[in-house]
């Protein structure tokens, strides 16, 4: 046998070999296994599949009109006709740190116009892809600047701890909400504050606590304010709902602008998703309060930094439509008209949902659902009791009882009150 013909043989086995194929067919991404499904995802594909006439999604965080829809805020339909005629509006890449004009108007909007220090340059902030993309650019820095961990109430928005984790944070817990009382252990929270090691960093939602509905009082934040400041921390807001929440911008703002009148260097996250109702755009801003001027364009270089390896800058659109609001007085005026009405609108969903539960009598005081304020009712469902009322009556919420007040119209209110009943009355 010739040479040539032995090597092909030897060739032929051994790439013919069954074991060899397999071990060649092998994918390197077969090592990855299925993540488990994201909490609210899965309930809505959940809720989709359910053919009952009277499912009712109240686990989506995103407003719906009385007639369970979304809903387009008049004054963003006219601003995107406004803009639709504009000749020269383009696609082009924004710079970094955003659309300039959008964001001088976004810090106007959470500090107000006459905050001295927006007057005084003291304010590093950058357009930011919604709120979860602030708080994942904030999470980086703080990282790169030698921090290793933040605290954050509990509980908190569920996404918060997976963001910070990813950011190669450590994520401790202040006590927030006493599910026994259904109401906020403020005492506690205070102890635990007061525990924090100096230049910490700590998470305050600056209102529509997430996902309790239970946000401090005004002497509350006068006392958080002057314990944070003592203890020497970092306040670090998370703003989503400014306007939303009790339909008045700037009181929603109150516990920001009260820490800045009392001297915290604090930073604010801000979303534009759920005032302005552009969810789909991701439209947020990113601000860091600095001691001075030139601290602020120091810090703004590293944001900018953090955020060019990232996602190298954010898109336009939802920023230019903002923008085109509220630089301009008349559609600002319809804006906050238009938010007071969504927020009036789940007021009111509050104070149906409670009176359909205590009619004919209560086993149980249902009064946290009208002390709570934003979008979300923080019930006090076990989860035993919103998985019952998953399969028994075709109501969506998530595990730990949050029920999206936007979800509950004058159509369904009664039919979800009844439920809760069923499931609770033993």
């Amino acid at each position: 046998m010739s040479f040539l013909r032995q090597t092909s043989r030897n060739l032929s086995r051994r790439f013919n070999n069954p074991t060899q194929i397999a071990r060649r067919s092998l994918s390197h991404w077969q090592q990855y296994e299925m993540g488990p499904p994201d909490p609210i995802v899965g309930l809505n594909e959940s809720f989709a599949l359910d053919a009952s006439p009277h499912k009712i999604n109240v686990g989506v965080g995103a407003y719906r009109g009385d007639n369970g829809l979304p809903y387009v805020l008049p004054c963003v339909q006219e601003a995107e006709k406004i803009n639709m005629a504009m000749p020269n509006l383009n696609h082009e890449y924004l710079g970094i740190a955003g659309d300039a004009q959008f964001v001088n108007l976004a810090l106007e909007f959470v500090y107000g116009k006459d905050s001295p220090v927006l007057k005084e340059g003291r304010v590093a902030a950058t357009q930011t892809l919604s709120g979860t993309g602030g708080l994942r650019v904030f999470g980086e820095l703080l990282r790169k600047g030698g921090h290793k961990e933040i605290y954050v109430p509990d509980p908190t928005w569920g996404n918060h701890i997976p963001i910070f984790k990813n950011a190669g944070l450590e994520v401790k817990k202040y006590r927030y909400y006493d599910a026994g009382i259904s109401g906020l252990q403020f005492d506690n929270m205070i102890s635990d504050i007061k525990d924090i090691p100096e230049g910490s960093v700590v998470l305050l939602h600056a209102c529509a606590h997430n996902p309790t509905g239970m946000d401090p009082s005004p002497e509350q934040w006068n006392e958080i304010s002057k314990v944070v400041k003592d203890g020497k921390l970092i306040p670090f807001f998370d703003c989503a709902y400014q306007g939303f929440a009790s339909g008045n911008a700037p009181q929603d703002a109150f516990a920001i602008r009260k820490f800045i009148d009392d001297g915290h260097l604090l930073a604010t996250v801000q979303s534009f998703s759920k005032n302005f109702g552009l969810y789909g755009q991701r439209v947020g801003a990113l601000s860091i309060i600095g001691q001075d001027a030139d601290e602020a364009k120091r810090v703004l270089s590293q944001m900018k930094m953090t955020i060019r390896p990232m996602y190298s800058n954010p898109p336009r659109h939802g920023a230019q439509l903002v923008k085109t609001i509220l630089q301009d007085d008349r559609l600002t005026t319809d804006f906050i008209d238009q938010c007071a009405d969504m927020a009036n609108r789940i007021n009111t969903m509050r104070t149906k949902l409670r009176s359909a539960l205590e009619e004919g009598g209560a086993n149980r005081s249902w009064e946290h659902i009208t002390n709570q304020i934003g979008m979300f009712a923080y019930s006090g469902l076990s989860s035993d009791q919103v998985v019952a009322l998953r399969d028994d009556h075709h109501i969506y919420c998530t595990l730990d009882g949050r029920i999206s007040m936007a979800g509950v119209t004058s159509g369904n209110v009664d039919y979800m009150a009844n439920a809760i009943k069923e499931v609770t009355k033993s």
